[in-house]
């Protein structure tokens, strides 16, 4: 029998970040059943005015990632404010906040200050870059870190422009990344009773990130090879262009070659690319050579081929299109939640748990919506 609210059941979150990085981590949270006490100032997250929605501050990025969530709105610059936050820190697990080092220890809010008074605590920093650098403090944002992690320049080897990728992807790579984080401290608390002070920044995860297979040659002393993946820069790496519109497909392993010849062009059954090592020292040109001939059928002839031969195809959907997906409907991603401005059909949980599923706990908050209700909480707690 499952359990409806959650693996991280239980567990309350002081939730002191903003725009998109730390947000994402804590909405995760959130749907894995936490309570997530967002702390806004009065002016309120900024990301509340980024985009359109039905509301003012209750845009669809904003709502997204802010889901499930309670909103208490403190002025840390004041002293109430701030001793409203430091009765939240002694009833929590989890200290998480997207400040520069220097901002949040001006506000009496670092690591030490917390776990002064709350020594159990998880404290999770999240900044653009760490503090053991020449870097620490400097600001930054996703697209300062896409170019600096080397984004842009693997695009331009891709399509000639050095472009940012299409999505915050430094944002989201580097909030999952703080959730990991954070879980695994949360995991050593459970076994040992210890709290600790944890760090996640852009930069360095994003450079981690982008490594993985990019490092390739450059991580031998001596390097055999650039940092680059070929592959994934080679020109032909595209969409393949059909009779009436466009396929993605990956013709990669040696079985799945050997049935698209077979089926498709049997002259190509020759030593030059017979492996696929042979295939990957040429990769732009076996590309080029499958571009010329998907030109010669239909998308819904080779969908159909490719199906047949179980080789990994698809046409190319739309954002907008995915909300449609059988496949995502089937596997019940989208629910469905109703707020004050009506129902928002959420991109939901993509985990299943047999025991603890999470799903989408609530809508996004309006600003400051729980602060009586929290500080109240508070009051109670101290009355016992």
């Amino acid at each position: 029998m499952s359990d409806h609210r959650g693996p991280l059941h239980g567990v309350r979150v002081i939730d002191v970040t903003s725009v998109v990085m730390g947000p994402y981590c804590t909405q995760i949270m959130a749907d894995m059943g936490a309570d997530v006490i967002k702390i806004e100032p009065p002016e309120g997250d900024i990301t509340r005015n980024v985009a359109v929605g039905p509301s003012p501050g209750m845009n669809g990025v904003f709502v997204n990632v802010n889901r499930g969530k309670r909103s208490v709105v403190l002025d840390l610059r004041s002293e109430q404010g701030a001793a409203a936050l430091r009765a939240l820190v002694a009833t929590a697990d989890v200290f998480i906040h997207s400040m520069r080092a220097k901002a949040i220890a001006r506000l009496g809010f670092d690591y030490e200050s917390v776990a002064a008074i709350n020594p159990k605590i998880v404290y999770t920093n999240c900044y653009g870059y760490s503090r053991r650098g020449p870097d620490a403090d400097r600001p930054a944002y996703d697209d300062t870190i896409q170019a600096e992690c080397g984004l842009p320049a693997v695009q331009k080897q891709l399509t000639g422009d050095a472009t940012y990728v299409a999505t915050i992807m430094a944002d989201k790579v580097t909030g999952l990344t703080a959730l990991y984080a954070t879980m695994m401290a949360l995991f050593h608390r459970e076994r040992t009773g210890e709290g600790q002070e944890v760090e996640v920044s852009m930069f360095e995860t994003m450079a981690s990130f982008m490594l993985v297979e990019h490092a390739n040659g450059a991580i031998f002393d001596p390097p055999v090879g650039p940092a680059i993946y070929p592959r994934t820069v080679a020109p032909n790496r595209r969409p393949y262009e059909t009779k009436d519109g466009f396929v993605a497909a990956l013709i990669y392993n040696d079985k799945h070659w050997r049935a698209f010849i077979d089926a498709v062009r049997p002259a190509w059954n020759s030593d030059a690319y017979a492996t696929l090592e042979l295939r990957a020292k040429q990769i732009d040109t076996v590309y080029g050579l499958v571009a010329q001939t998907m030109r010669e059928r239909t998308t819904a002839q080779w969908l159909d081929l490719f199906a047949e031969l179980e080789i990994p195809a698809t046409p190319i959907n739309t954002l907008d299109a995915l909300f449609d997906s059988p496949q995502l409907n089937a596997a019940g991603l989208f629910e469905t939640v109703q707020t004050p401005d009506g129902p928002v059909r959420f991109p939901g949980v993509p985990t299943w748990f047999s025991r603890t599923p999470g799903h989408v706990r609530g809508p996004a908050p309006a600003l400051g919506a729980d602060t009586e209700a929290v500080l109240a909480e508070l009051e109670a707690d101290v009355r016992r």
